[in-house]
């Protein structure tokens, strides 16, 4: 490859001129990267300034720079009356045909080292372009007023860095001190902002927790059905996962104390205020029972109050770390949920000798935080923005149940059977008789309504399935029943037919 006109700029050069980048620095990135895998290796004499230029169709000046560049950087030397040359040390020389067949751009499909690998963390989560989309309680973000929570987010900007307060690697110390009054009126729970560790998200809380807790070997005890992200990340601390059957009260009690009475367990995961995915409420006598339980034979519950701010009949019962008196109880939730997506962020709530090594690992993975952010929520809460909001919310959503419980009566009364939840943004629906879940997800998904399957829980003793309804209007969720009920005639009735 003597001749530097052989080598064909034009292949692995291209020029994006609707780009925000200059297009000198365009054509400079790809000639280095050019040298960096060997298609101009060293010694490579490269064009005159004005050959490149009518090659690439630029001006002659911007190739001028494109050189000033790469001579600032040290890819390239000039010599007067010999020209211009790639610097670097020997590699093997590149044909005219590899570099013609190969596009500098592409970035490599597969690793040249080795790495562990596990199924454990994949991604559960589906995704569709369907207009009527079920999922398994999430809150509409279009009731949300981001335009309140911008201003205050701005008016925060403004003010100078002394008056936001401090912040420690967990958290914002205003945000910690109003959540945690916050905490204590409206759960009961009768914490400082020292017994706060303010983070992400639930997942991330859940991921500290286990961490920090959990060993190899351990033992923990969930619902037979149970959140499937916390199992994947207690399965990925190499814990031994135990299931313990649901019922119309909760868990069982009496499983938990066989279990325990033969083997040492670690941990117990609830979510007791409203059963994932079941949606059913432990009931009073079970807590006190499970709290006894956890003294007497040592192991930790960790209590998840994942949608504890939606409840609509009646006042929600009080977690179990309220009643806590021994330290057993480790306590996880999420503030702003109806808010926005980024305006809410998750929480533990344990002993303050527990919030020390806690505190270590967030500094670790999380140390700069949302400082912002945070004071943003604490300020909503310091002015009762945040019940307002709760309560104007709440009203919206418990309409939606309403309605939802009514189209499903109405379209499915003789499929399925349902209990019309307390609290929440997900109904639990049992088939009376089993249909094929994935066969109704596919075919509803032909009809502009997407079912993902981390909604459909099918075994040889249950067919159900969690929809949630929060983040339908009642005409979009009318829609959603009518393509639901009509797929489900067209397997169950269809095939008697």
């Amino acid at each position: 490859m003597s001749s530097p006109v052989l080598i064909p700029y034009q292949s692995f050069i291209t020029i994006n001129r609707s780009s925000d980048v200059f297009v000198y620095i365009q054509i400079s990135n790809q000639l280095i990267n050019a040298i960096q895998r060997g298609f101009l290796p060293y010694g490579t004499k490269l064009p005159g300034t004005r050959t490149l230029s009518t090659l690439l169709n630029v001006h002659r000046n911007t190739i001028v720079s494109v050189y000033d560049e790469l001579l600032a950087q040290g890819w390239i030397e000039s010599f007067p009356n010999k020209g211009t040359f790639v610097i670097g040390k020997e590699q093997n020389t590149a044909t005219v045909e590899s570099i013609r067949n190969h596009h500098l751009e592409n970035y490599p499909k597969q690793s040249g080292f080795s790495f562990k690998t596990s199924n454990i963390l994949d991604n559960p989560f589906e995704h569709s372009e369907c207009d009527y989309i079920f999922n398994d309680g999430i809150p509409d973000i279009r009731l949300t007023q981001v335009d309140q929570y911008s201003g205050i987010y701005s008016s925060i900007l403004k003010r100078k860095a002394h008056k936001i307060g401090q912040y420690n690697s967990d958290g914002s110390e205003f945000f910690k001190h109003h959540l945690s009054q916050y905490l204590n009126l409206s759960r009961g729970l009768p914490i400082s902002k020292n017994n706060l560790l303010i983070t992400r998200s639930t997942e991330m809380s859940m991921y500290i927790v286990s961490e920090i807790l959990l060993s190899e070997g351990d033992t923990v005890l969930v619902g037979e059905l149970s959140y499937f992200s916390v199992n994947m990340i207690f399965q990925r601390t190499g814990v031994t996962i135990r299931t313990v059957s649901i019922d119309d009260e909760g868990i069982n009690v009496e499983e938990v104390r066989k279990i325990c009475e033969k083997q040492k367990i670690r941990m117990l995961y609830l979510t007791p205020h409203h059963h994932y995915p079941t949606t059913v409420t432990l009931s009073a006598k079970r807590r006190l029972e499970l709290l006894n339980l956890s003294q007497e034979f040592g192991f930790i519950i960790l209590e998840d109050d994942y949608d504890y701010d939606f409840h609509y009949d009646k006042s929600p019962i009080l977690p179990l770390a309220s009643a806590d008196t021994k330290g057993m109880v480790v306590y996880i939730g999420s503030f702003g949920k109806l808010l926005a997506p980024g305006f809410r962020t998750g929480f533990i709530v344990a002993p303050e000798n527990v919030m020390t090594e806690m505190r270590k690992y967030l500094g670790i993975i999380d140390r700069q935080g949302d400082i912002l952010m945070e004071h943003v929520l604490g300020e909503m809460i310091a002015e009762g923005e945040i019940n307002r909001y709760l309560k104007k919310s709440l009203k919206i959503y418990k309409e939606r149940r309403d309605c939802f419980a009514y189209l499903l009566k109405h379209h499915l009364d003789e499929f399925i059977n349902f209990k019309i939840p307390s609290g929440g943004l997900a109904f639990w629906a049992e088939w009376k008789k089993p249909v094929n879940l994935m066969n109704l997800s596919k075919k509803c998904a032909r009809n502009n309504l997407f079912i993902p399957k981390n909604l459909l829980y099918q075994n040889r003793k249950l067919t159900a399935m969690r929809l949630g309804f929060g983040n339908f209007t009642e005409s979009e969720m009318e829609k959603a029943v009518e393509i639901l009920s009509m797929n489900v005639k067209s397997i169950l009735i269809g095939d008697k037919n």
